[in-house]
């Protein structure tokens, strides 16, 4: 069973869960909210607990129509590739020589063991951080506290002083921790760009016996 289950029966009994789950039913009913309600849990269906080797933490799903189904920086087929997520691609076209594909579906990264997190899991359309405070917050700290416990050596990538912000509930010195400024291009040139952080988390799980992740996401 995917120990992630487990997380969200015990945090759907807490008061704050049962308020943001209000809430979030009530978006739901009299907005358009995305990612699509069967997408909200997806990073964590699709990169169970005992498979999680990297997390790459984001903070809001995207909020234009089509683009989010719940991976964090990654957008559906079809849709036009976000500014972030071509400043990864160009990163990763310096580091490995990886081509610039032409989507946006990291689906590739979630099933070889990159959890996608993002730390707030719903959004209304066209209203960024319009659900930011309501308790995502509080449940995305319990997976990343949950997951910084386990005996795998992980790598946690930190990208911006959002992502930073979590470094605090990582305490495990198993785990190997990489920050920089954020692939957004307001940002990307300020220690993003040569940050050498595929290098870096490949090498890292070569070192512990684990698979390297392969970057290449194929054109479609």
């Amino acid at each position: 069973m995917n120990y992630f289950k487990n997380i969200i029966e015990e945090e759907s009994k807490k008061d704050y869960y049962i308020k943001l789950h209000d809430f979030v039913y009530d978006e739901y009913e009299h907005y358009t909210v995305f990612p699509d309600k069967k997408n909200i849990y997806a990073a964590l269906k699709y990169t169970p607990y005992d498979k999680v080797k990297v997390v790459i933490i984001g903070q809001d799903p995207y909020h234009g129509t089509g683009e989010a189904h719940g991976l964090s920086f990654s957008v559906c087929p079809g849709i036009a590739i976000p500014p972030s997520l071509k400043n990864i691609y160009k990163e990763l076209n310096t580091e490995l020589g990886c081509y610039i594909p032409n989507n946006g579906y990291l689906m590739k990264w979630a099933m070889q063991g990159v959890l996608l997190l993002n730390t707030v899991l719903t959004v209304r359309k066209d209203t960024p951080a319009s659900h930011r405070g309501k308790g995502w917050e509080i449940f995305t700290d319990k997976i990343i506290e949950e997951l910084d416990k386990k005996d795998e050596p992980m790598v946690f990538i930190l990208w911006g002083n959002f992502a930073k912000s979590k470094e605090n509930l990582l305490k495990n010195p198993k785990h190997l921790v990489l920050k920089s400024a954020h692939p957004s291009p307001f940002s990307a040139n300020h220690g993003f760009f040569g940050n050498n952080h595929f290098i870096k988390t490949n090498e890292y799980l070569k070192k512990n016996g684990l698979e390297p992740i392969d970057w290449q996401i194929e054109n479609i």
